[in-house]
């Protein structure tokens, strides 16, 4: 017989896991059990902050790889760079982004959150890592934690805390350098510090932050603050890969007893159980706290701790592997393999039509994007030889990382061009701005509103169009 879990027993999720049932938080002291996923999550671990520390200092034709300067609302990705201009193509980039990862949750679940995301890469094998080379394991963190304050326990607590604000602080110039550059973050590590205190004070709160979350917050993030966990449940089916308790097969769960299965062959009286032993691993490897066994949770991150820690289990026990893994409810439940349902056919259909729309968009993107608008507060001027002027101002931006030479001219055959604050070349990745008249013969002008067709060229080639119009006269 097999006894599913009572999810409407009184002491089923009435709390937090990180909670000690009257309010406080219970510090979570999680094992580190080996296994070939933690080795997987390690390797993939260290690839993804070698690239994130590398990433500042790439560079591609003598220009950051990336660059996201928020205040001067310059941004690079991959050598390409982004103007306020360009702001639908990144908004379209980030919605296509949330479409992608709402997609990957829908038929992997929290991978991103146990795999990939900074907070768990950091937190589970930068932090304590380094907590448990200082401290001792699971149990000796326990101990010290518990220990009057000596001088062996102040020597570590101190030794650890400065370990960890200097990492927070080598973190927070990492991501400085994102958003400043290489070029502006140099100054301020090696200039004398009074020239840039606001800098520097920025430097410092980004530190504390970053200290403050792997320090003391932890598992909150992920259970409280992060918004992804909450979106679960609107995101999961019972088709979505996650990880996931194999109840058909474990329960009733219990310790096994010598000689149980000879016992049962031979026509005794004991209750077959199933192969959790009820050991309480899983609980203790998770860096949430939670009990995989009472089903999927908002505090499961997916980290697949729990799963090397019951294949630990399972093979000392000669059972097979697999009591806990990486299945869909429909698959515990039923044995139905993974299926793409209609939701993932939709979020396809959406995801690939978006990203579609965004490489277009960048194909077709002009190397110099041109603005001409009239002079504000100006109408028309009547000039010699029957002639009628407009003032304009024209703005170059050169999306490129090189000089562009620049000229325009009106496509109108009886327009002619004026210049005041003449262009010859925009400077790479540089905003050129400058003014200059049109003039018409008045005796051509049928309408007080005539549309005019500029195009801008970069040597012989047409690099971008824009209209504008002209004012003038009606006889």
């Amino acid at each position: 017989m097999v006894t599913e879990v009572d999810y409407n027993a009184p002491s089923y999720r009435n709390h937090l896991s990180n909670s000690d049932g009257q309010g406080g938080r219970k510090w979570l002291y999680p094992r580190i059990e080996k296994g070939p996923l933690l080795r997987w999550r390690t390797v993939v671990a260290w690839v993804l902050l070698a690239a994130l520390f590398a990433g500042p200092w790439l560079s591609w034709d003598g220009h950051p790889m990336f660059l996201f300067n928020v205040l001067e609302r310059k941004f690079i990705f991959f050598g390409v760079t982004f103007w306020p201009q360009d702001f639908h193509l990144v908004a379209i980039g980030l919605i296509a982004f949330v479409i992608f990862i709402s997609l990957f949750t829908v038929v992997y679940g929290r991978v991103w959150c146990g795999w990939a995301c900074p907070q768990t890469i950091f937190m589970e094998m930068v932090f304590r890592q380094i907590e448990t080379w200082i401290e001792g394991d699971h149990n000796a963190k326990k101990r010290l934690d518990a220990a009057p304050w000596t001088g062996e326990k102040i020597l570590k607590k101190s030794g650890k805390h400065l370990v960890f604000f200097g990492i927070s602080f080598a973190i927070a110039n990492t991501f400085l350098l994102y958003v400043i550059g290489q070029e502006a973050w140099i100054p301020l590590v090696t200039d004398n510090p009074a020239r840039h205190v606001a800098g520097l004070t920025t430097m410092l709160i980004f530190t504390g932050v970053f200290y403050l979350v792997f320090a003391k917050l932890r598992e909150i993030v992920c259970i409280t603050i992060c918004p992804y966990g909450r979106l679960q449940g609107v995101l999961l089916d019972k088709n979505s890969m996650v990880v996931a308790y194999d109840y058909i097969r474990g329960e009733p769960r219990g310790k096994k007893v010598k000689n149980e299965e000879l016992s049962m062959k031979n026509g005794g009286a004991v209750a077959p159980k199933g192969d959790c032993i009820d050991c309480k691993l899983c609980v203790q490897v998770c860096p949430t706290g939670i009990d995989i066994r009472n089903g999927t949770q908002l505090e499961c991150i997916n980290c697949t701790a729990c799963i090397d820690a019951c294949n630990n289990v399972m093979d000392k026990i000669e059972r097979p592997r697999g009591l806990i893994r990486v299945d869909s409810q429909e698959g515990i439940e039923k044995g139905i393999p993974l299926r793409f349902t209609t939701r993932m056919k939709a979020y396809t259909v959406v995801l690939v039509a978006i990203i579609g729309l965004w490489v277009y968009l960048m194909a077709s993107r002009a190397d110099v994007e041109t603005t001409v608008l009239r002079a504000p507060g100006q109408l028309y001027q009547r000039e010699s030889g029957g002639q009628v002027s407009n003032l304009y101002n024209i703005e170059f931006v050169n999306k490129t990382h090189k000089k562009l030479p620049v000229a325009f001219r009106v496509t109108r055959p009886d327009a002619q061009v004026r210049m005041v604050l003449p262009i010859h070349e925009v400077p790479s990745a540089e905003i050129a701005k400058g003014t200059f008249f049109i003039l018409l013969p008045e005796s051509s002008i049928r309408e007080n509103s005539t549309k005019l067709e500029i195009e801008v060229l970069s040597g012989n080639e047409v690099v971008d169009r824009d209209g504008t119009t002209f004012l003038g006269p009606i006889r």
